[in-house]
């Protein structure tokens, strides 16, 4: 399998192919001390580039990281980043921070940075399916969960693995009291009545920038929108399911267990609304 095309500004320079940055020393690379995030250009367009930016730097002052650039220097980094694709390529973009030294806690002052762009497709829209997983996300006080941190996603791989051995593709994870918090890789959504739905942020899971900018969006199109405590018996009688994320922004879900739901108005509302505004 050929490996995406991807360049990475690393101690200030533009670096091909995927360059060696830790050693067995590095803190990073035995305690975790990683947080980074995620943004997407498709079709010319790179929405919310700049709170994606802006999210890592809180990340990394929950995590007791340096910032070692602001968030408008690493927005000029993406900007400049973009010239080495085509205008329309689909790019996944990842700046990411983590620690070369410490015991336990990491070294603020040796914290470094890399941001990473890569050739990555958009997901279809044709829609995917999800089951209830058996594992949970940790609540505030077990795990730093206010980050966009690396370490938080080994259990969602636990997740995703569960669903794809029971044949769907990803998996609605439940909080640590039993309410529904998010998919494995995404904000979850469901609607009822032509009311949608997204489970309340209670610290647990990030209130995604995508996710909010989706609220916003519906909002003005006269849809109401509601963040609430969603339970599993709500999922399983909603009208209609749907992710958001800045991996695949918004994709309807088109079955749930053993239900199997059509892409609904509200989602397609939510689309548009989604694509309209990129656009603009």
């Amino acid at each position: 399998m050929t490996a995406p095309k991807a360049v990475h500004f690393l101690e200030g320079k533009w670096v091909e192919g995927n360059p060696p940055v830790m050693g067995p020393l590095t803190h990073a690379a035995w305690m975790a001390s990683v947080v980074f995030d995620g943004a997407r250009a498709f079709e010319g367009v790179t929405p919310d580039l700049d709170q994606h930016c802006e999210r890592l730097v809180r990340s990394a002052a929950s995590f007791g990281l340096k910032a070692v650039h602001t968030a408008g220097e690493m927005l000029e980094i993406a900007e400049d980043g973009l010239k080495h694709f085509g205008k329309d390529k689909a790019l996944y973009l990842r700046p990411m921070l983590w620690a070369e030294s410490g015991f336990v806690a990491p070294d603020p002052e040796s914290t470094r940075f890399c941001f990473t762009l890569y050739e990555a497709p958009m997901p279809s829209a044709e829609g995917f399916s999800v089951c209830l997983s058996s594992y949970r996300r940790p609540a505030p006080n077990m795990a730093p969960t206010d980050a966009k941190a690396s370490c938080l996603y080994p259990n969602s791989a636990r997740a995703l693995t569960e669903a794809a051995q029971r044949g769907f593709d990803n998996a609605v994870v439940l909080d640590a009291v039993g309410n529904v918090a998010e998919l494995a890789t995404a904000n979850f959504w469901i609607v009822k009545d032509g009311t949608a739905i997204t489970p309340v942020p209670n610290g647990c899971f990030l209130n995604g920038i995508t996710k909010q900018r989706i609220m916003r969006l519906l909002e003005e199109r006269g849809i109401k929108v509601v963040e609430a405590r969603v339970t599993w018996q709500d999922v399983l009688a909603a009208d209609e399911v749907f992710s958001t994320g800045n991996y695949g922004k918004v994709i309807p879900i088109t079955r749930v267990e053993d239900r199997s739901l059509q892409p609904g108005p509200v989602y397609t509302a939510a689309r548009e609304a989604y694509w309209e505004w990129a656009h603009g």
